[in-house]
């Protein structure tokens, strides 16, 4: 089964029912399915077909097309610097030749701050936003739903999947905005929604003030960042007729989800491992899952990363996790340096190697600092060449200009000396224990 399929099957057997809406825009699943078979006459197979554009139908036709053609999609965020972009559409056009079976390219930052194209099958992507999110979440086709991130980012192909796959109806944002997330969340009737912390945070002050705004929601997705108990308290007692599931995964693999009930009786849980998949707690502390179709066929044009990741027959996810005696996962550190913000994944070490590029900075280390309202932000403790005049502002333009916004730092603080240990590596833990103050 292929993605496309499942719309064509929709649109055969509920031609009238609404697919999506954007604006002022609606199209029926008839008149979808015929957009996509138009935009597909031309055989694509075997190729990747890099789509850039910002949330909207369009976005989604193109997408869809491609797939109908035979191609593979590989979305890029908007919200890339043109450096991370070019990067990306140049390592897609290697010489490689795609599979059949491929359907997605999801990039994600590596720990050598090179991005890495995640190759996920069709059967990858059916399975765990259909057949996963189904049995998990009880969502189905009179389901509609909301999607507040980006349609190129992990956590939107997740809610386009859901609705176009289970054959409901996808309300996209073309761009984030709280009172218009709530204006469609009423108008539309959306019933199922994701809302990273970060927007949860930002949707309050008008909940609290209107939380009658989203009687027709029953499902609340949570991902991309931990979601903390006092928010979920909050926001839960704001609407207490919704199901807040919180969700563990990445771009590579599906692992988890916890009901509300789960996440307040058991604090900073994960959840259980989804239907089909394992997860197994290594001798270092290193969490490995696998399960059939959970976890991607692998990193595009990496056949050492691949060699890296997938062991033993086990993929690695670098994340360090403990599993309590009734078997919930607890993520509990990344061994891969990595800072969660605003739902965004940034590694310290992509950040490092553009500050290492500035004339005036001779050293350089970055790392996660608690953030109110993005969760956490980027910290860059910076020790400057003597003499030289830096400011914070100087620092963070110097990232700006080569970096996607949300990696930029937030703080940046000037030391004699980074912290290091007896073989000279910086001590991280000691800079987030030091903090921004």
């Amino acid at each position: 089964m292929r993605v496309e399929e499942l719309l064509f099957g929709h649109a055969a057997r509920r031609p009238r029912h609404t697919a999506l809406v954007c604006g002022d825009r609606r199209l029926t699943y008839e008149e979808f399915a015929e957009k996509t078979r138009e935009k597909a006459k031309t055989p694509l197979v075997g190729k990747r077909v890099p789509i850039l554009l910002p949330n909207g139908i369009e976005f989604v036709e193109q997408a869809y097309a491609a797939w109908a053609a035979g191609a593979v999609v590989v979305p890029i965020n908007m919200r890339l610097s043109e450096r991370e972009i070019e990067f990306i559409l140049a390592d897609a056009k290697a010489a490689v030749e795609s599979d059949a079976e491929d359907c997605l390219v999801l990039y994600t930052s590596g720990t050598t701050g090179q991005p890495k194209g995640a190759v996920n099958t069709h059967a990858n992507v059916i399975v765990q936003n259909v057949d996963h999110h189904a049995a998990a979440w009880g969502i189905g086709e009179d389901d509609v739903y909301l999607a507040t991130t980006p349609l190129a980012h992990r956590a939107g192909v997740g809610r386009l999947i859901n609705a176009l796959g289970l054959g409901g109806t996808l309300v996209i944002m073309g761009r984030f905005d709280a009172a218009e997330a709530l204006a469609l969340v009423e108008r539309e009737r959306v019933t199922v929604a994701g809302f990273p912390p970060t927007v949860i945070r930002m949707l309050l002050p008008s909940l609290k003030s209107n939380p009658e705004r989203c009687a027709s929601l029953r499902r609340v997705v949570v991902s991309t960042e931990a979601f903390p108990v006092p928010l979920m308290r909050e926001v839960s007692a704001l609407l207490p007729s919704v199901e807040f599931y919180g969700v563990y995964g990445m771009s590579e693999a599906a692992v988890t989800s916890a009901s509300l009930a789960e996440q307040l009786a058991r604090p900073g849980t994960a959840g259980k491992p989804l239907p089909g998949v394992e997860v197994k707690i290594a001798e270092d502390g290193e969490l490995l899952v696998r399960g059939g179709n959970a976890v991607m066929k692998g990193y595009f044009n990496r056949p050492e990363e691949n060699a890296e990741a997938f062991r033993g027959g086990w993929f690695h996810t670098g994340d360090l996790a403990r599993l309590d005696a009734e078997g919930y996962l607890y993520v509990v550190d990344r061994k891969k340096d990595m800072v969660v913000t605003g739902g965004y994944n940034v590694y310290s070490k992509e950040v490092e190697q553009v500050l290492a590029q500035h004339p005036d900075i001779v050293d350089s280390a970055v790392v996660g600092v608690p953030d109110a309202l993005y969760g956490e932000a980027v910290a860059a403790f910076v020790q400057a060449r003597p003499g030289a005049r830096l400011s914070a502002e100087s620092v963070i333009e110097h990232c700006r200009a080569q970096l996607a916004g949300y990696k930029k730092p937030r703080h940046v603080v000037f030391v004699d000396a980074l912290p290091r240990n007896s073989v000279g590596k910086v001590l991280k833990s000691e800079l987030r224990k030091r903090g921004v103050q």
